[in-house]
């Protein structure tokens, strides 16, 4: 989402300023590759580059190609094969083994329904979506782009002619994972793009000390809403935490209040005070499905905390266990309050990814979930 909301800024500013732009976006990969389907870079015509579609090796000579869809206005799908290190083709050899097919739309500013216009209806609302974006891989052929958000609530088709698309939709959400389709447009075989789309991670903080910063910090640079509070006007400042997106002073008792709690909310309670945290994990586990809530401190905090609310009449069951994550991050050896927000930062995302956090270098398979289409077995 953050490279999303990046690429809508930069629009913006362009806009604002007369300059043209494209928009490139990986729609599909064989064999490996550094970015994956989704992965969108935003292209003005005087060079400036916002997201990424590769680790660098294919951004030079994207460019070349964004500039070209721009002066003719047309949508151009390139195909970059780096399975070959000799290929010199496009010039990159990015040794990754794979073939990467990058689709560039120019960006029409007077068309209300051009690509990064509907990238802002997919964050104007904190809703899983699926964007659809259409491509040929054959030579020649028209490449429709990127043409429809959809919700559970209804489909925004901003094209006629994708109802036969409804059920596919729905299952994408459904089974929350992005897929390829391949279809029949207006008369010619083409593949659909169906990418599944979180809003973004929203980290709530209990707590407002100096640990609190690093976290905070590490957090903004992915792209995630962080919101920070607790009891102590002089520390919840906006000024102490410039980069959260809401600071409040509150009660323990009214922590919760006016608080949006999704799937993709995750909590962290560090305020230093053992009843304040007391207090909000009990509101949590009571009022709240919260799959993540981590505790800083020790074992014998967390095994406190559990007794106190048994004393209280409240049974911490396996599944509000399943919950907590306490002491909170990975073990990475962290003593810093940085490196602890590293290591929080990084448990949340594996949380997030349905991951252990282990080693990349004792993984089997692939690094990225594979994007599958029609006919993979």
């Amino acid at each position: 989402m953050k490279e999303i909301n990046d690429i809508i800024r930069a629009y913006r500013r362009a806009e604002a300023e007369g300059i043209k732009t494209a928009l490139a976006t990986v729609v599909k990969v064989t064999g490996s590759s550094y970015r994956q389907p989704g992965a969108r870079m935003l292209v003005t015509e005087d060079g400036q580059l916002t997201g990424a579609i590769s680790g660098g090796c294919l951004e030079g000579d994207a460019l070349k190609k964004a500039l070209l869809a721009i002066q003719q206005q047309q949508n151009k799908l390139v195909t970059y094969d780096t399975s070959n290190d000799e290929d010199a083709d496009f010039g990159v050899q990015l040794g990754c083994n794979g073939i990467v097919h990058i689709l560039f739309e120019p960006i029409n500013s007077a068309d209300e329904h051009n690509p990064v216009k509907i990238l802002e209806k997919v964050v104007d609302r904190r809703e899983d979506a699926v964007l659809v974006c259409l491509f040929s891989l054959t030579r020649g052929s028209a490449q429709p782009g990127t043409v429809l958000l959809y919700r559970k609530d209804g489909q925004n088709a901003l094209r006629a002619g994708l109802d036969f698309l409804s059920d596919d939709l729905y299952k994408t959400l459904e089974n929350k994972a992005t897929y390829i389709k391949n279809i029949i447009y207006e008369g010619e075989n083409c593949e659909a793009l169906l990418e599944y789309i979180v809003p973004a991670v929203s980290l709530i903080i209990a707590g407002a000390g100096n640990d609190v910063k690093p976290l905070t910090e590490i957090a903004s640079v992915l792209g995630w809403e962080v919101t920070v509070g607790e009891g102590r006007p002089a520390h919840a400042t906006a000024k102490r935490f410039p980069l959260a997106k809401t600071v409040k002073v509150s009660a323990a008792e009214e922590f919760l209040n006016d608080t949006v709690i999704d799937e993709h909310t995750f909590f962290v309670l560090m305020t230093h005070n053992y009843r304040y945290d007391l207090t909000v994990l009990k509101d949590l586990l009571i009022h709240s499905n919260s799959r993540y809530i981590g505790i800083l401190g020790p074992k014998t905090k967390l095994n406190r905390m559990i007794g106190d609310l048994a004393a209280e009449g409240f049974d911490v069951t396996p599944q509000h266990l399943e919950r907590i994550h306490g002491p909170v991050g990975l073990d990475i050896g962290a003593e810093t309050s940085e490196e602890i927000a590293l290591s929080i930062v990084s448990e949340i995302k594996a949380v997030i990814e349905g991951r252990k956090g282990s080693s990349l270098r004792y993984k089997t398979d692939k690094i990225h979930n594979a994007v599958h289409g029609d006919g993979d077995k």
